[in-house]
């Protein structure tokens, strides 16, 4: 097996492994509980799973999905998300190999992950998903000289992750106060304000406007014809801005690119 094919593998099983304690994450921090103790348990019976019945989706297929004590399903929920977040890892070694943005990459697509669903189940973006990764996306930033070369278009330096995340934060506290006094009730969740730094911890500023253009185009489709039906329905406006973030990672320089060459010109 050469080096960087073992570097996948490698990154797919901590993809599972991360993706386990991901979901361990969304259930509990919404919840105000501790990620730590106690030990993962059945949603259902509540009984403690052993550690032979919690490897990552090996244990979901050998039990045939269902809890060893009480034989209730086990959500499809979690196998899903740790085979996504296993991918996201795997596609950021395959674009990036052995280096340190293979884990930027990795850490950012997981975040966008756990905080859709978090927000998609209960309506909150936990500030340990938001507030944490501003923290990792600047501590990224301001060890990237010494760690690799900007060579890659993603990377920023820190004075650019913390205009970034600044540049979110403000922007979407703008126009959360703009609808807060437009339409006389909360417009934005707070949660989406500080999901934005930290987006902007890892994009950016181009990267912070970029995601809102996405995110708002996406949640337009998906939430207008909903709304034209009569069907008046909360939006879980997290999903769209890490849908749009995630965009922008892949696409953004790309997109911002064209965009300043056809429209700019």
């Amino acid at each position: 097996m050469n080096p960087i094919t073992l570097v996948r593998v490698f990154a797919g099983i901590l993809g599972l492994l991360v993706g386990s304690f991901l979901n361990v994450c969304i259930v509990r921090w919404p919840a105000r509980e501790s990620v730590v103790t106690p030990r993962s348990r059945c949603p259902q019976c509540g009984n403690l799973i052993a550690w032979y019945d919690n490897i990552p989706l090996v244990s979901w297929l050998v039990l045939r999905a269902r809890c060893r004590h009480c034989k209730l399903s086990i959500p499809w929920r979690y196998p899903l998300i740790e085979l996504a977040t296993a991918c996201i890892w795997i596609a950021s070694a395959w674009e990036y190999g052995y280096q340190v943005e293979t884990f930027r990459a990795a850490l950012f697509g997981t975040l966008l992950l756990g905080i859709a669903v978090t927000d998609a189940r209960e309506y909150i973006i936990p500030d340990e998903f938001s507030i944490g990764g501003t923290v990792i996306g600047i501590l990224f930033a301001a060890a990237a000289p010494w760690v690799w070369p900007f060579l890659d278009p993603h990377a920023i330096s820190w004075q650019q992750s913390l205009l970034g995340a600044a540049t979110g934060f403000g922007l979407l506290w703008i126009v959360a106060f703009l609808g807060s006094k437009a339409f006389g009730k909360d417009a934005m969740g707070g949660g989406d304000i500080k999901m934005m730094a930290m987006i902007g911890a890892f994009l950016g500023w181009p990267g912070v406007l970029l995601t809102l253009f996405l995110g708002a185009v996406c949640g337009t489709l998906v939430f207008l014809p909903l709304k034209l039906a009569g069907r008046d329905k909360l939006v879980p406006f997290g999903i769209f801005l890490a849908l749009g973030a995630a965009v922008c990672w892949v696409a953004g320089p790309a997109l911002i690119d064209w965009y300043t060459r056809t429209m700019l010109r």
